[in-house]
């Protein structure tokens, strides 16, 4: 296959010396985004593919798209959403909605991590933000502390999985889809990841026993259900204006992000949570995460154009179909490429460098677009909790200085239905184009 990729696109040091570069880099644990501009340049002067004159213009054009303006304004939000105390009620609703269950507060932990993702957008926030409120009280409950973290670990995967996602903006910047679109194709997988995790923790905790719990009546179970929402019931008043607005089509995700940062800002005021005070250090935050994404976004644009210019994307296609026509066979190693590269590389990067890559071989077969981009991001996101990268893994680790092999191993579980789940949105379109218009399917 590599023989026939190489001849196909007439491969010289011009393709090898920049991803060796990029490689090297990577291992020195140069920042991503400095390696990805390091092997772009190179690429482009060794090649030729695009004059170095015209690379601070496409750098600049490379961001400045509207769709990107969503990806600070949901970050903020989720920031403002911690700093105001409204992630605690989502925990109360969700600990009461699972009160009679066996494991409750594992459950519970995971629906405030999908609730969580419903408004910020980041698996990295969602992991700081639900660990720092549960990892405790889970151990308490009786869940071993590595279990504990791997649970937070596979549930904040659903940051970029569950809409408005900041994966879905960049993807559909990439390869020229609308994000509300994907918005809505993401949906119904994004829930199913968020109830395969459920399920994993009831089948492990029915096994090891790690938390009891689950008796109660039917009176007292609506009551304290009652009581939650009676005292947080305002902060679901954001992801509804985030849902509505976007699937409704009444707002762009642009337009929906500011709009939940200035509700999210008066709920704050209003309960007297926040404060002029605050503003400084949450708008540092957020930029600090949105200075990770952007100069990726930026630099890995022109090193896409540089491997289109070259022939790349074509030459992949016709070095493994070349293998096999067989489409099963073709999802499932585009499959293991995403999941692999998710294992050593942060989502950005995977996106703007593998979607150009892959989607003329999903073209190939007839693979939906939008079927395309839920399976794609879906599959890097179980790389969220893989080593040696798996950043939900180092996220945790850091909360509570626990091993992150320790962590690792307690999330294989997890991992297992996770793939299921992306072989099922792989081989099934209706999943993700279910709630598409007919246009798209």
């Amino acid at each position: 296959m590599w023989n026939t990729f190489a001849q196909t696109v007439e491969l010289g040091w011009d393709f090898y010396g920049p991803v060796i570069l990029f490689v090297v880099l990577v291992a020195l644990a140069v920042p991503v985004w400095a390696a990805i501009g390091s092997a772009a340049i190179v690429m482009l002067m060794w090649s030729g593919a695009l004059p170095l004159s015209l690379v601070g213009e496409s750098l600049f054009d490379g961001i400045d798209a509207f769709a990107l303006t969503a990806v600070p304004l949901f970050i903020l939000t989720g920031d403002v959403l911690v700093r105001t105390g409204l992630s605690r009620k989502f925990l109360n609703v969700a600990e009461a909605l699972t009160q009679f269950a066996k494991g409750g507060f594992g459950s519970a932990t995971v629906l405030v991590c999908g609730m969580f993702s419903a408004i910020s957008g980041s698996d990295a926030a969602g992991a700081a933000a639900v660990g720092r409120m549960t990892i405790d009280r889970l151990v308490e409950s009786g869940y071993p502390r590595p279990y504990a973290c791997a649970l937070v670990a596979a549930g904040a995967c659903t940051g970029i999985l569950i809409p408005p996602s900041i994966a879905y903006i960049i993807i559909g910047l990439v390869l020229g889809i609308s994000a509300s679109t994907l918005f809505m194709a993401a949906l119904i997988p994004g829930m199913l990841i968020l109830v395969s995790i459920l399920i994993t923790n009831i089948v492990v905790n029915r096994i090891y026993g790690y938390e009891g719990g689950g008796n109660i009546s039917f009176g007292d179970y609506f009551a304290n259900l009652g009581r939650a929402i009676a005292s947080g019931w305002y902060a679901f008043i954001v992801p509804g204006i985030i849902f509505y607005g976007i699937f409704s089509g009444r707002l762009t995700p642009t337009e929906a992000g500011a709009t939940a940062v200035v509700v999210t800002v008066i709920l704050g005021f209003i309960l007297g949570t926040l404060k002029l005070a605050d503003f400084p250090a949450m708008l540092i935050s957020s930029a600090k995460v949105n200075g990770v994404i952007l100069p990726i976004i930026a630099f890995s644009l022109p090193l896409a154009q540089a491997l289109a210019i070259m022939g790349v994307p074509q030459g992949f296609v016709t070095a493994v179909t070349g293998l096999t026509d067989d489409p099963t066979l073709l999802i499932l190693l585009m499959i293991l490429i995403l999941i692999a590269a998710g294992c050593v590389m942060e989502t950005t990067p995977n996106i703007v460098i593998l979607a150009p890559i892959l989607k003329p071989l999903a073209d190939n077969i007839g693979m939906n677009e939008i079927q395309f981009c839920v399976m794609m991001i879906t599959a890097l996101g179980v790389g969220f909790i893989t080593p040696p990268l798996g950043l939900n893994l180092f996220v945790v680790s850091g909360i509570t200085g626990e091993s992150i092999l320790r962590i690792a191993w307690r999330a294989v579980p997890f991992v297992f239905f996770m793939l299921i789940v992306v072989l099922l949105i792989a081989y099934i379109p209706a999943i993700s184009t279910t709630m598409l218009p007919e246009i798209y399917r």
